[in-house]
């Protein structure tokens, strides 16, 4: 008899990168390595775990300590920036997109030659554990713009595995004078691409996306700019989702607290919850979750 699988998930951080493209706003997706351990092959959004380095964020290095502990106001405020460092240290790891500035208060550029590779080189060497971002942020004398990550999810995977984590997701724009691309390691492929279109992808069999992935696509996608998505994030009452997983009709489901089968629905709608999802559910066929709506 295997053992119960008890609850501890560990701190991550997503980032929803964006830009504006002829059709809407179109988000950076990255597909992750199949050998990886972790949803592997599916197309994400750049993140991962919180480690040791992420905490020590303070305002010698860093812009929009405030803004981050007020975002994550719940917790003590070195965990909540620890997020937010974890946030942009996985986000120059997995898509080389530096958030940072200049003394000047710019961006900075990675378009010239010269800066592609040293920043390249710093993005491998961070990823590897050899040099921390506070490092690289200092030698450069920039400052880590924290104050562009906007919150605007938390998802908790369920106890169904060992591998847990409590994540919170921030939405950004990519910034000016730079060109996500994919690591190379964790991850073999990525698109810009909008919401809707993958999607699409996702139903024709093209693409993976896990449940949270899905559901951020499906909450995007009715917004013409980019502007309109981070307008909606700052505003948005964030609460904690944790998916419930259940055989039901014979088949194996993963629902979202709003679907009448998860324990968390019941009850009237007040501060601490907000509208459900409109597919709160998801079925696992051909080794793929797929999006299913509530028949009831």
């Amino acid at each position: 008899m295997s053992l119960p699988i008890s609850s501890n998930p560990r701190p991550a951080a997503t980032v929803v990168t964006l830009r504006d493209g002829a059709s809407g706003p179109e988000v950076f997706m990255v597909r992750r390595h199949e050998r990886t351990v972790f949803m592997g092959g599916a197309h994400v959004f750049p993140g991962g775990r919180v480690d040791a380095t992420d905490e020590g964020g303070d305002e010698s290095w860093c812009d929009g300590v405030p803004h981050a502990t007020k975002q994550l106001g719940t917790l003590p405020p070195r965990e909540a920036v620890a997020y937010h460092v974890a946030a942009a240290r996985e986000l120059f790891e997995e898509a080389g997109v530096l958030l940072a500035r200049d003394a000047d208060g710019r961006f900075v550029s990675l378009a010239s030659a010269g800066a592609h590779a040293r920043f390249k080189h710093d993005r491998e060497d961070v990823h590897s554990g050899r040099t921390p971002l506070r490092a690289v942020i200092e030698r450069e004398t920039l400052r880590l713009a924290l104050d562009t990550l906007v919150l605007f999810a938390h998802w908790v995977t369920p106890p169904i595995d060992t591998r847990q984590f409590d994540t919170r997701f921030f939405m950004t724009r990519v910034p000016p004078d730079q060109t996500p691309a994919h690591d190379e390691t964790e991850t073999t492929h990525s698109t810009w691409i909008t919401p809707a279109e993958a999607m699409k992808q996702s139903r024709e069999g093209d693409i993976v996306l896990p449940p949270p992935t899905w559901t951020t696509l499906r909450e995007l996608e009715a917004f013409a700019t980019v502007e309109q998505a981070l307008v909606w994030a700052r505003r948005r009452r964030v609460v904690r989702r944790m998916p419930k997983v259940l055989e039901h009709d014979g088949r194996r489901m993963l629902v979202l607290p709003g679907d009448p089968l998860h324990p968390e629905s019941a009850g009237p709608r007040g501060e601490d919850r907000e509208d459900p999802p409109v597919e709160t559910r998801f079925v696992f066929v051909d080794r793929r979750w797929r999006a299913e709506r509530s028949r009831t």
